[in-house]
């Protein structure tokens, strides 16, 4: 499957072994993950050399081409609750994991729409094993 992955990049990297662990695992089950790049460190100096304008189209039309979207929401992003949205809006289905004790946006947790889940994590492997059961349900 085609996956798109979310995180918080401006908002905050103190996630970002959770981020590279969650990639490594959607790819290791066989997925593509056109946003692999954000988990890791050098995303910024690989963001930096592109337009917002530049970023908004390449970012909304991957959400268009996904076959579903997975966002770590511990971190709050202004850009992820934008990618999240949009991914709705456009009938994707969408998995917020986040951190056990970690305080998520009442817009996130609040949201019932269908198409969306929303859970808390403990570790890695299980918020792992919370992206395989989501994309094997689809």
């Amino acid at each position: 499957m085609n996956i798109y992955f979310a995180c918080s990049i401006t908002g905050g990297r103190a996630d970002e072994s959770i981020y590279t662990h969650l990639v490594n695992a959607l790819q290791a089950d066989g997925h593509e993950v056109p946003t692999a790049d954000i988990a890791g460190p050098a995303v910024h100096m690989a963001e930096h050399v592109h337009t917002p304008e530049f970023v908004y189209e390449r970012d909304v039309e991957w959400i268009r081409a996904c076959d579903a979207l997975v966002a770590e929401v511990s971190t709050p992003s202004h850009g992820v609750g934008y990618e999240i949205a949009y991914a709705l809006e456009h009938s994707k289905p969408v998995l917020c994991l986040y951190r056990e004790g970690v305080t998520v946006s009442k817009m996130i947790t609040g949201n019932h729409r269908a198409g969306l889940i929303v859970q808390s994590y403990k570790n890695e492997n299980e918020a792992s094993g919370l992206i395989i059961s989501f994309l094997s349900s689809l």
